[in-house]
């Protein structure tokens, strides 16, 4: 995911001369490139986040297109302030880019964790939240930030993300992607976690259980036709996210099933309850150890589907 961003990033300014890369100490290497090719677009704050998110407004205010990126729980937690002050209160067109989102940052325990970013950045009027799944949804949500005049914020896994996508299948914004059909109950889902949802649903359906699985990629705005879709035909949503349950993905779903009076869908999130990530491991052990992995969403399944 990180390097798809990157590269597209650098097909976009060879086109754009507005677009800028900050970044905060980090990516230094990744960029190399980019950096090679554009010396005068690229800047290193160095620690500093929240002076690179006010630095990117006014970069914005004279017309560029700055994309600012660092570790996510550096830019989002560290900068809070500028990204509302700064950036959304002056409706500034700055580009956040949060990277090792999630579990991602694993064995680096949970400073560097990223699970309560989505509830913050959906508490701020004006901006689009994109959570791509895999390198090809990164490449297309970078292209979508750049053509947005507004806030966006781009929530990345790392690199060695696995590829889902084997070929476009026609991104739009703010349109979630049904990536499985299913009668029984639908998973929405959003990230770097599709991945394992979508081999729980193999296992299941190997089972004789029928599971719809949408991908969210666009969380604001988030698509609310195919969630009524999902209510109507399937009668129970699971939402399964790598974040806490409190003000994510699972908390906009919940809204608009309410919101239709849809109240007899039987529905449940998956995430963290109330608690910041618990250990340290490889990603995988990660998941295993937060409730989050493949064994634990099938128990998840199996649980709603005997309840109805």
């Amino acid at each position: 995911m990180r390097n798809a961003y990157i590269s597209t990033l650098h097909q976009l300014a060879k086109s754009n001369e507005n677009i800028l890369a900050l970044v905060a100490d980090n990516g230094t290497i990744v960029y190399d490139k980019y950096r090679e090719e554009f010396p005068d677009r690229f800047i290193n704050f160095g620690i500093s986040e929240a002076n690179m998110i006010s630095v990117a407004a006014g970069l914005a205010s004279c017309g560029k297109i700055p994309f600012a990126y660092t570790i996510a729980s550096f830019l989002i937690y560290r900068a809070f302030e500028q990204i509302r002050n700064d950036v959304c209160l002056q409706k500034m067109n700055v580009k956040l880019v949060g990277i090792g989102c999630g579990f991602a940052y694993s064995d680096l325990g949970p400073t560097h964790h990223t699970t309560e970013d989505i509830a913050l950045m959906q508490s701020l009027p004006g901006m689009t939240i994109f959570s791509p799944c895999d390198p090809l949804e990164s490449k297309n949500v970078t292209v979508a930030a750049a053509q947005i005049n507004g806030p966006v914020y781009l929530r990345l896994a790392t690199g060695g993300t696995p590829e889902i996508y084997e070929q476009d299948y026609g991104f739009k914004v703010g349109r979630g992607v049904t990536m499985r059909e299913g009668k029984e109950l639908t998973i929405i889902t959003t990230g770097g976690i599709v991945y394992e949802v979508l081999e729980a649903v193999d296992e299941l359906e190997k089972e004789g259980i029928s599971v719809r699985v949408i991908n969210m990629h666009t969380i604001k705005p988030l698509d609310r036709n195919i969630v009524l879709k999902a209510a109507e035909e399937t009668q129970s949503i699971l939402t399964v996210e790598e974040h806490s349950v409190t003000g994510g993905l699972g908390c906009a779903v919940a809204s608009v099933v309410l919101e239709e009076g849809h109240t007899d869908v039987l529905f449940r999130k998956m995430g963290l309850k109330n608690t910041f990530p618990m250990g340290y491991g490889s990603y995988q052990d990660m998941k295993e150890m937060n409730g989050l992995s493949g064994k634990h969403i099938i128990r998840e399944v199996k649980k709603i589907l005997n309840a109805k």
